[in-house]
């Protein structure tokens, strides 16, 4: 697809719009250059450590106002998973209590002792009792889901360990890995964005900083992917990776003279 084809963005945010709490420089003159230019966008994050509340908040303080449904986490999508596949059944969830409140909000019952399933999420409240108890849970042959793979995620002065990292851990304890992984680059979160929008996914791009993830969710929904190198990928990864972008550029600005 040409670039002026693009009607849609699906945006990363951690190394894309933002590191941490830094706005990086050109973010929202480019997303007012793809609103101006009739286009659309929304926000598509792996990180489950916050629900997408959280990070309307923290766009606001950024100095972009946009509403609920402008924002995406593999949180939410996770909990439709399990609200489908699972109905009523009691989770064993690792994850902060943002995610915890969004799975609550959707009726899935949360349980510390004796539950059917376990949900791992990007866990920043991480104590060795909750190890254990996850890694029993899992090595006990209950359904194993993750919200996303993502190893690390990026902030202003490196990065700081992610889910893949906690996925390491388990696996190295029980010698499992998770059954089913519902984010990015899996292309359920795409579909069900698409389902959200009334947007056509052969009219959608997919932006973002990590090749595994954000890039490989372009190749497999087949759409074009943008790679920008403001957050996990250097020019070393891009060139030793399988998986390359439609289209690389330096920051999420340098598109916008192709927006016209």
């Amino acid at each position: 697809m040409e670039f002026k084809a693009i009607r849609h963005f699906l945006l990363d945010m951690d190394g894309t719009f933002y590191l941490g709490n830094q706005l990086l420089d050109g973010s929202i003159d480019f997303i007012k250059k793809v609103e101006e230019s009739g286009r659309d966008f929304m926000f598509l994050t792996n990180n489950s450590s916050h629900n997408a509340l959280y990070y309307v908040e923290k766009l606001k303080k950024m100095g972009l106002t946009v509403t609920r449904d402008k924002v995406i986490t593999s949180g939410d999508a996770t909990a439709e998973v399990i609200a489908m596949k699972y109905p009523g059944k009691r989770v064993f969830l690792l994850g902060n209590e943002y995610l915890k409140a969004d799975f609550e909000e959707a009726g899935i019952k949360v349980v510390d002792e004796d539950p059917e399933i376990v949900v791992i999420g990007f866990d920043t409240t991480l104590d060795y009792k909750k190890m254990w108890a996850v890694c029993d849970h899992v090595r006990a042959g209950l359904p194993y889901i993750a919200t996303h793979p993502d190893f690390n995620c990026p902030i202003e002065n490196g990065y700081m360990p992610d889910i893949g990292a906690i996925i390491a851990f388990i696996e190295a304890s029980t010698g499992r890995r998770p059954d089913l992984t519902i984010g990015k680059p899996n292309i359920g979160i795409v579909e069900a964005i698409s389902h959200h929008t009334g947007w056509a996914i052969k009219d959608m791009a997919m932006v973002g900083d990590r090749l595994y993830t954000d890039i490989e969710t372009g190749r497999r929904c087949g759409m074009p992917a943008i790679l920008v190198m403001t957050g996990e990928t250097d020019e070393a990864m891009l060139a030793a990776s399988e998986t390359k972008p439609d289209y690389k550029f330096g920051r999420l600005s340098d598109m916008i003279p192709l927006l016209d």
